[in-house]
């Protein structure tokens, strides 16, 4: 079997205009980046050391202030989309948020199951929808009855309505925690949609794990704490 190469995506996560070291999603608790591959904790000046080290154009943030409910950080938006291909959860779920992700040059407005309410965001408002997974211990999380509680495979039918050709599974209880990805998730959802290219984030600790993504049918990984430790090959 040829095990195709697994792309990297790097991982920051922005609080109070900073970036945080994401653990186990206790967002409360998250604090400044300290990381020896930069020094600080300013968003572009992490988002450049990273995207150098991974050797790759392509760049996940999450805004976690605007997922709690304010609004897009679109200045430091802008400044990591200038210098990588940005992919944003920002809970941008209404036309008008999804339009200010796209004033500040994101490639991609990243819908989680976390921030889905009642409606679904309009694909053409904004940037291209990527459906985001959003788990914790494998069990959806969600404010939908539908979805909220159950298996990764209940979220199927709404990745299918939006026709999303991009779509995360990240189990936020992982994150930051050195104990591997959700792969069984990624197998289950990858071999039910194919021709969507399907991305693990949480939990990735090295080559091994990868390796494992990639024969589960994963097209990437978002790596945030492994590529700060400096255990990942690129």
């Amino acid at each position: 079997m040829i095990i195709p190469a697994m792309r990297i995506v790097p991982v920051i996560d922005l609080k109070g205009g900073v970036v945080v070291h994401a653990r186990r999603g206790n967002r409360a608790g998250y604090r400044p980046l300290r990381s020896p591959l930069v020094d600080g904790s300013e968003p572009a000046a992490v988002a450049r050391a990273l995207c150098a080290h991974a050797r790759t154009d392509r760049l996940y943030v999450a805004d976690l202030d605007a997922l709690a409910g304010a609004a897009p950080d679109e200045s430091t938006i802008a400044a990591v989309s200038a210098i990588a291909e940005t992919w944003v959860d920002a809970g941008a779920t209404t036309g008008e948020r999804a339009a200010a992700l796209d004033s500040a040059g994101a490639a991609r407005n990243v819908i989680g199951t976390e921030s889905l309410s009642d409606t679904v965001p309009d694909p053409l408002a904004g940037p291209p929808l990527v459906l985001s997974v959003d788990l914790h211990d494998g069990r959806l999380i969600s404010p939908r009855p539908e979805l909220a509680g159950r298996s990764p495979s209940a979220a199927l039918a709404l990745a299918r309505e939006l026709a999303v050709r991009e779509l995360l599974v990240i189990d936020v209880a992982l994150v930051g925690s050195r104990a591997g990805p959700a792969v069984a998730a990624v197998a289950e959802l990858a071999a039910a949609l194919p021709g969507v290219e399907v991305y693990a984030g949480g939990g990735v600790r090295d080559d091994r794990d990868l390796d494992a993504l990639a024969r589960a049918g994963a097209a990437g990984a978002l790596v945030a704490t492994a590529l700060h430790a400096g255990v990942i090959t690129v």
